[in-house]
């Protein structure tokens, strides 16, 4: 098939709307539902995402896409017992790939809401039954195994979208962007993120551990498939904190830290004993638990709306109390897609945890960077690539 028509284009008022081959056949065939044009941008970007995972790694990985950028991706290591519960999955059975898929959509639950997913490898059915469970919007995978196309299948009444690929497929090195009537040419950025990126550590603690290093390189890879400007926090092999498309670099480094530190607090025992409503969705738990990390806690929760999601009133968790937790944070990687200007940006990350940084570097100020690296003995490696995507 050379050609694929879409339910519709960014908008609704945007059609006609398809995917083609100017050459040769499409990779993808849709397997249920009719997926649209943001639908196939979060797809295509994804399963880059999680196929370089896999290349770099060796382990099976996945990624929760929204809106052309990931709000979580992860390896497919096991979860603590803490991490189950934080992801809702303690109950059910998990493989490696279903625990990538669990991390990734931990990672940031709100912002997950309505994703699209991509797997590395063929979808098993414990995987499929974590993602039965989840608003999402659908799913791109090299194969499904029988048993989860059929789980799969039943939702959203039959219309989720299930796309396959073929992991074979290599693109052109060139690719075309069309903007305004404009056409746009370039080089496809397939340049491999190694472990060899992260050799030149220019700050006084030289030191990077295994971990560190597979941590770095997944904040690497996946900034490298986030709208620019991007940062990333990482930890555990998995992506805790994304910074998507914003103007100032700055700006990148706080939301990407505000969310890594909300990953934190979901661990706080406070937050684990929370009681909910009987029958409440994992939707609305994940809105509460927003609204109970946030500062204005008891102001936003009012007595109707306690009511009707808590089981018992929960004990506030105060500013001093996240201080103090987050204070014990440690060991967070961090990744940018281009150099950080000024070391306020290390000031904030060490605020969130972070021992170890990787980022292109250039920077006229970039002994100032350092030195502030230096003043927290966090280790920082540059890699000489800028990431930018768009």
């Amino acid at each position: 098939m050379k050609e694929l028509e879409l339910k519709y284009g960014c908008n609704p008022n945007q059609k006609p709307a398809k995917i083609f081959m100017q050459q040769g056949e499409l990779p993808v065939t849709v397997l249920c539902g009719r997926p649209g044009y943001i639908n196939f941008l979060d797809a295509l970007n994804a399963w880059q995402l999680v196929k370089e995972l896999k290349e770099t790694t060796g382990l099976p990985a996945a990624a929760s896409f929204k809106h052309v950028s990931p709000a979580g991706a992860a390896l497919g290591l096991p979860l603590s017992d803490t991490m189950k519960k934080i992801c809702f999955v303690e109950e059910m059975e998990l493989t490696p790939l279903a625990s990538a898929y669990a991390r990734a959509r931990g990672a940031d639950r709100m912002s997950s809401f309505g994703d699209w997913i991509a797997l590395s490898d063929e979808c098993d059915e414990a995987t499929a039954r974590i993602i039965a469970k989840e608003v999402s919007d659908g799913i791109i995978a090299p194969g499904y195994s029988e048993a989860a196309l059929a789980v799969l299948k039943t939702k959203k009444k039959g219309a989720y979208n299930i796309v396959a690929i073929d992991p074979a497929y290599c693109p052109a090195p060139i690719e075309h962007k069309d903007v305004f009537g404009v056409t746009f040419e370039q080089g496809r950025n397939n340049l491999a993120i190694t472990g060899e990126m992260l050799r030149q550590v220019v700050t006084k603690n030289k030191t990077l551990t295994e971990e560190q290093r597979r941590d770095l390189l997944v904040a690497l890879i996946t900034l490298k498939y986030t709208q620019s400007n991007s940062v990333c926090y990482a930890k555990d092999g998995q992506a805790i904190g994304i910074g998507a498309g914003q103007q100032s670099r700055i700006h990148c480094t706080r939301l990407a830290g505000s969310k890594a530190d909300i990953w934190h607090l979901r661990q706080h025992p406070k937050v684990l004993a929370l009681q909910f409503k009987e029958g409440l969705g994992r939707a609305n738990r994940d809105n509460a638990i927003d609204v109970y990390l946030s500062d204005d806690y008891e102001d936003v929760l009012g007595d109707d709306v306690w009511q009707n999601t808590f089981a018992v009133r929960p004990e506030p968790l105060t500013r001093e109390e996240k201080k103090a937790y987050l204070a014990d944070v440690t060991g967070v990687a961090l990744g940018s897609d281009a150099f950080f200007p000024f070391g306020d940006n290390i000031e904030r990350a060490h605020r969130s945890g972070v021992t170890c940084i990787v980022q292109p570097g250039g920077s006229i100020r970039d002994d100032n960077v350092i030195e502030t690296c230096d003043k927290y003995g966090i280790a920082m490696a540059f890699c000489g690539l800028r990431l930018f995507h768009h």
